[in-house]
C-alpha cells in the first residue's frame, strides 16, 4: 500500500466549505474567511504593556476577594503586575462590602484600581449596570494603553500564570478575540444536577470548534472570561456598541467576528467559576439568560420533558403491564438504551463528572420550567431581573 492511500483524514478539522454558489459568486463561508484573514489589526496607538484586567462587581461581597487575589497571584518574571499587566475593579453601585473589600486588596499596591460606576440613570434604556461598569473601565489609561484587555466577572478564580498563557495561545493561533468556558463550580445537588443540562446545550447550539472556525457564522464568548485585543475592542465600538445586551459577551464575540477570528474553548485548566451561591439565584440567573441564548426554549423545554419520561418511565412499563411478552419487553429494553445513549451523548458535553450527568436525569422538568419561565419573562414580559434592577429584552 503506497504512503498516500495509508493516510487517514483528520477528522479535528472542518470540512471545507464550497467556495463559490451555482451562480460563480463567493460561497458566504468563503467571504467570512477571507475577511477574517485580511484583516490585519493595526494599533492606532502603541501599547504601553501586556494586558489590563476588567472586572465588573456588583453585591460580590462574597467572590471578589477570591477572584481578585487569584489575580494577584498571576505576577511572574516578565509580567509584573504595575509593569507589563494591571488590574481595574470597577464596583457597579454595590449595596454591600464589595467596594471595601476591593479597596483594602488593592492598597498598597501598584497596577490595582478600584473605580465606582455612576448609578444608572434608567434601569429600562440605554446601558445594562455591567456594560457601563466595563466601558468606564475601558476608559482609563491603562486599559486605553493596553495590548489585550481581559474581561473577567467577580465570581472567577484564575489558576497561577493562566493569563499569561492565555495571551500567548491568542496570540500563536492569531485571533483577536479568545474566550474561556470555565470550569463551574457548583455549590449544591439542584445546581449540579441543572447545570450539566444547560452547558450541553450551550456546547451543542454554540459548539466551540464552529466558533472557531471563520468560516462557521457561529459567534458565541463566555463574559467569565473574555480576552479581547484592545484595538479591536474599541474599533468594533466595546460595551458601548452593545450597551443595553443582556448577553454583551455573545453580541461583542458576533461584532468581533465579522471582521476577525476568534477562539472559544473550555478551559478547566486556567479558570473556575461559581456562578450563583444557592439555588434562588441560579433560577433567577438562568431565567434571565436561557431565551436569549436558545432559540427554541419551548420545543426545548418538551423535549425535556419528553427524556424525563422515556428515561424513568420505559424501565417501569414491564412492571405496570404484567403481560408483556418476552420481544415486548425487549424492544423496550433496546428503547430506553437508546435514549439512555443518546442522552448521555449529549449532556456530556456539558464537561461535568459522571455522576452528575446521572444526577441530571431528575433535574429534566426542573430544566424544563427554567425554559418556559425565561420564555415568559424574555419573550412575553419583554423584561428581566438581575441583581435588583430590572432591564427590557
Amino acid at each position: 500500500m503506497s504512503d498516500d492511500q495509508d493516510k487517514t483524514p483528520d477528522l479535528t478539522k472542518p470540512a471545507p466549505d464550497f467556495e463559490f454558489r451555482f451562480d460563480g459568486s463567493p460561497s458566504a463561508a468563503s467571504v467570512r474567511r477571507d475577511v477574517a484573514a485580511s484583516s490585519k489589526i493595526v494599533e492606532d496607538e502603541p501599547s504601553t504593556h501586556a494586558l489590563t484586567v476588567l472586572i465588573p462587581a456588583r453585591n460580590e461581597e462574597l467572590n471578589i476577594g477570591g477572584c481578585m487575589e487569584s489575580l494577584l497571584r498571576q505576577t511572574e518574571p516578565g509580567f509584573e503586575l504595575g509593569r507589563h499587566w494591571y488590574l481595574l475593579v470597577i464596583d457597579d453601585s454595590s449595596t454591600d462590602e464589595t467596594f471595601a473589600i476591593a479597596s483594602k486588596l488593592a492598597e498598597g499596591r501598584d497596577g490595582v484600581q478600584v473605580l465606582r460606576a455612576e448609578p444608572l440613570k434608567s434601569q429600562r434604556k440605554g446601558f445594562t449596570g455591567k456594560n457601563a461598569a466595563l466601558w468606564l473601565g475601558a476608559q482609563q489609561q491603562v486599559a486605553q494603553t493596553a495590548k489585550w484587555l481581559l474581561f473577567t466577572d467577580a465570581d472567577t478564580l484564575h489558576e497561577p500564570n493562566s493569563l499569561h498563557r492565555a495571551i500567548v495561545e491568542a496570540e500563536r493561533h492569531d485571533v483577536a478575540l479568545l474566550s474561556y468556558s470555565p470550569k463551574q463550580i457548583n455549590a449544591n445537588l439542584a445546581q449540579r444536577a441543572v447545570m450539566p443540562l444547560i452547558f450541553s446545550e450551550l456546547a451543542s447550539t454554540y459548539p466551540p470548534k464552529k466558533v472557531s472556525d471563520p468560516s462557521s457564522p457561529i459567534a458565541a464568548a463566555n463574559g467569565q472570561f473574555l480576552l479581547v485585543r484592545r484595538q479591536v475592542y474599541f474599533d468594533v465600538g466595546g460595551h458601548k456598541a452593545v450597551a443595553a445586551e443582556v448577553l454583551e459577551d455573545v453580541a461583542l464575540a458576533q461584532k468581533v467576528k465579522r471582521r476577525h477570528t476568534i477562539r472559544f474553548r473550555y478551559a478547566a485548566e486556567a479558570v473556575s467559576a461559581r456562578m450563583y451561591r444557592t439555588t434562588a439565584e441560579m433560577v433567577e440567573g438562568w431565567t434571565k439568560n436561557l431565551a436569549l441564548l436558545f432559540r427554541n426554549p419551548l420545543f426545548m423545554a418538551l423535549i425535556a420533558l419528553l427524556n424525563f419520561v422515556l428515561l424513568l418511565g420505559l424501565p417501569l412499563l414491564p412492571f405496570v403491564w404484567p403481560n408483556l411478552v418476552y420481544w415486548q419487553v425487549l424492544a423496550i429494553a433496546i428503547l430506553w438504551l437508546r435514549v439512555l445513549v443518546r442522552y448521555f451523548g449529549r449532556v456530556g458535553r456539558s464537561n461535568v463528572p459522571f455522576m452528575d450527568r446521572v444526577l441530571s436525569i431528575v433535574a429534566l422538568p426542573m430544566f424544563a420550567l427554567l425554559l418556559f419561565r425565561s420564555w415568559q419573562k424574555v419573550k412575553i414580559a419583554r423584561a428581566v431581573v438581575w441583581k435588583g434592577r430590572e432591564y427590557t429584552t
